[in-house]
């Protein structure tokens, strides 16, 4: 059996390592949208990762959304071979980050050191784990140069809006193909003593109501779109809601509330545009002829995506039977399917097994809430052989005062630089690592 005290010590002596290579990732403000500095990032990353005997690529996912001249979309991918054929052990993780938002006490990009806790936007989400993932794999080609298979680690974009500019092109590609790639493990914030499996659907759609404009002192000669907007909005109280929350998964989704189906108004936009913050004129007077409100649902693996989409489809044919002058139009913007991978498939039992040696205590399995790159690992690359693992606090993703714990961060690196250990090194008859 290995010895794997040496590597426990390097890991060890790589904490300040690893708190320099998040604050330096976290002061790259990759913000998305619109999908700024990801070229900084990729080149960042390849100096460290060329720098440490990766051989790296950087690939522009041309005409995917949002890819120009201005925000072009760069992802990278390093690859370390080594000196005996087997398996390739892939870490992915997204550069981008969200909007920084209101009510923060920390500087967002300034990734302060407190308390043993870095902060910024993208600490937990997902620079923290894009850290750990380098520093464990570093620390095991020094301690194990000799290494079966290889290992590779890549800074993708656009995770943040669906992933297309990112992992869903590096599939397309073949950088997933299971002749190329055998275990992926992406470091998504789900805790540093949990296995993640999976994740719930998404139904994104746009809905408009629709009316006739009018002079605001004689509404009565106009319909007003935004009171159709509210019929739409009192339906989906009365009716839909209360349905999604009957709605139960066995899926191990967490946290418990989203064990339930749900669905999140994620804008509304009604009559007159708004005006530049330096506008000092008042409203004309006028009766809105549209409204418009985003809606982002995520169902379950129980509900068909068919199903979804028919539901609010009925609620809204119901109103244009129930109420004078209601017209709609609604636009689907994007879907994702549910996706779970066995926690006895290689990689979720390799992690639950090291994470059990290094907390102490067995292994949380999980779902999240929301979809993660894993959907296009899944449905385009056809690699069933992938979880998300990594340190974090997952309520902590796009809140003020993100932070990532240091502390947290050692764990996971250890877990995941012995599961390299258990899946690259030669092992005995019994299994075990030699």
């Amino acid at each position: 059996m290995t010895d794997l005290t040496p590597l426990l010590v390097r890991i060890a002596d790589k904490r300040d390592d690893l708190i320099a290579l998040t604050q330096e990732l976290i002061r790259i403000p990759t913000l998305n949208p619109p999908g700024e500095n990801y070229r900084e990032i990729c080149d960042y990353l390849d100096a460290r990762l060329s720098g440490h005997g990766f051989a790296t690529e950087l690939i522009r996912a041309h005409d995917t959304p949002g890819d120009c001249t201005a925000y072009p979309r760069w992802n990278i991918v390093a690859r370390r071979e080594g000196a005996h054929p087997g398996d390739c052990v892939h870490f992915n993780s997204h550069t981008d980050v969200v909007e920084v938002g209101q009510g923060w006490t920390q500087d967002p990009f300034g990734a302060a050191l407190i308390d043993g806790k870095i902060y910024g936007r993208g600490a937990c989400d997902m620079k923290g784990g894009l850290a750990a993932s380098i520093i464990a794999a570093e620390a095991f080609i020094e301690t194990f140069p000799d290494f079966h298979g290889a290992i590779e680690i890549s800074g993708t974009a656009d995770e943040e809006s669906g992933g297309y500019g990112g992992v869903a092109y590096l599939a397309q590609q073949g950088y997933f193909s299971p002749a190329r790639v055998q275990h992926v493990i992406i470091p998504e914030p789900l805790n540093k003593d949990r296995v993640c499996l999976g994740h719930r659907g998404g139904w994104w759609a746009e809905i408009e109501t629709k009316g006739e404009i009018a002079h605001g002192s004689m509404p009565f000669l106009g319909d007003c779109a935004v009171r159709h907007m509210g019929a739409v909005l009192d339906k989906f109280e009365t009716d839909l809601f209360p349905a999604m929350a009957r709605r139960r998964t066995d899926m191990p989704v967490v946290p418990e509330g989203a064990r339930q189906s749900t669905m999140n108004i994620n804008s509304i936009h009604g009559g007159q545009s708004e005006q530049d913050d330096d506008f000092t004129g008042l409203p004309a007077h006028c009766v809105p002829d549209s409204c418009r409100i985003v809606i982002d649902r995520r169902f379950l693996a129980e509900e068909p995506l068919d199903q979804v989409r028919d539901e609010v489809t009925a609620l809204l044919d119901g109103l244009k039977t129930s109420r004078a002058r209601f017209d709609y139009a609604l636009r689907e913007l994007n879907h994702v399917l549910p996706s779970m991978t066995d926690r006895d498939a290689p990689v979720a039992a390799t992690l639950a097994q090291q994470i059990e040696n290094v907390v102490g205590a067995p292994a949380q399995f999980v779902a999240s809430p929301g979809t993660y790159d894993q959907k296009h690992i899944d449905r385009i690359g056809r690699l069933k052989n992938c979880v998300a693992y990594g340190p974090g606090i997952l309520e902590l993703a796009h809140k003020p005062d993100e932070y990532i714990a240091v502390d947290d961060m050692m764990v996971s690196v250890e877990v995941m630089a012995r599961s390299l250990a258990a899946l690259l090194l030669p092992t005995d008859e019994t299994g075990r690592s030699q």
